[in-house]
């Protein structure tokens, strides 16, 4: 059984004897039937009120406190428990004084004191934290937040970059260092995507769930899956931007809107296909290549080809050579949003 049905137990025998106490107190002055029965009609309706609330005043707040402690940054936890101290500290020098007051002011005051300057205190320090720091000139706060940064070294995996499955080789690189963290709810999307009636979008799920499989055996770089879940927001999307600022690290994707985002928002991005683009061999004018020639281009008289990292190289004049290899010679080179095309010209012998 559940702590939270122990807890029941001893909430509901709590408020019964509660109730119990209440009943005896009013039912001063004699032992009727009729004030009998009402104490027991107390009894059972504290019994049954405990039975029912405990968990609300237990458990319940518990796990909610715990996951905000889970979420929050651990810079700002330590600030607000510093922010605590001085607060109490300073309510503690007041209490005496506040005790002087007259009743019931000398009762009342040094508790509310106590409350308001705990709150002003955590308040204070979580939202100026860094410039508290370096006002006071504390030696360790660089270090803390070094040490802070290093220890959250994380890397967000979204869930396009997982169905493309190029994430695979390049942990496999040791290119990306720290932790690739893939959080519940993309992985409950690519779930989602892998039990979609539509053939397709069945297929991409389940190739994404494959990726993750081989992620967790082959890659060099360490995965974990978090639990961590941001509250208000619906959207995934949404979610992994949020989750990358409170944790303060990039996210790994191709997925372009998310890439714009992202960065309008001030969170780092790491785009695969950008990376790909960024490590095709570089080409110039007047090289010369050997390319096989596959299809037809779009002009007429044109051929297409590719080279090893997939660069397209549209050849012109290239069409009668369809299925052959051919030397080319580079006549210029254009970026695109799709990637970068090769434009060339069979080399003519003797040249």
């Amino acid at each position: 059984m559940s702590i939270e049905f122990y807890l029941r137990l001893v909430g509901m025998v709590v408020f019964a004897a509660a109730a119990w106490q209440v009943g005896i107190i009013l039912s001063i002055g004699g032992a009727s039937a009729e004030e009998i029965r009402s104490v027991l009609a107390l009894v059972s309706a504290g019994a049954g009120l405990g039975l029912l609330i405990t968990p609300y005043l237990t458990t319940r707040p518990f796990r909610v406190a715990r996951k905000a402690l889970k979420q929050m940054p651990v810079q700002d936890l330590l600030a607000g428990i510093i922010g605590l101290t001085v607060g109490l500290v300073i309510s503690a020098l007041l209490a005496l004084p506040l005790s002087l007051l007259p009743s019931p002011f000398g009762k009342i005051l040094p508790f509310v004191g106590c409350l308001i300057f705990g709150y002003l205190g955590i308040a204070i320090m979580v939202m100026r934290e860094k410039e508290l720091f370096e006002l006071l000139g504390l030696p360790w706060a660089g270090l803390i937040e070094a040490k802070l940064q290093k220890k959250a070294d994380y890397v967000l995996l979204d869930t396009s970059t997982v169905i493309d499955g190029r994430i695979a080789d390049v942990s496999q690189t040791g290119f990306i260092s720290g932790v690739m963290l893939i959080p519940r709810f993309v992985l409950n999307e690519l779930q989602h995507i892998a039990d979609s009636p539509d053939v397709l979008r069945r297929n991409r799920g389940r190739r994404g769930l494959d990726i993750l499989n081989r992620l967790q055996k082959e890659s060099l770089v360490p995965i974990q899956i978090s639990e961590m879940d941001i509250d208000g927001s619906s959207d995934v999307d949404s979610k992994l931007i949020k989750l990358a600022k409170n944790l303060r690290c990039p996210i790994i994707t191709n997925d372009y809107n998310l890439n714009r985002v992202a960065e309008l928002q001030g969170v780092q991005v790491l785009n695969i296909n950008e990376l790909a683009n960024a490590v095709k061999s570089v080409v110039l004018p007047g090289e010369e290549l050997v390319v096989r020639v596959i299809q037809e281009g779009k002009e007429v008289g044109q051929g297409v080809g590719y080279l090893d990292d997939g660069t397209m190289v549209v050849v012109e004049g290239g069409r009668k050579f369809l299925g052959n290899e051919l030397e080319v010679v580079v006549t210029r080179v254009l970026q695109t949003v799709a990637g970068r095309m090769i434009f060339a010209h069979p080399k003519i012998t003797g040249q």
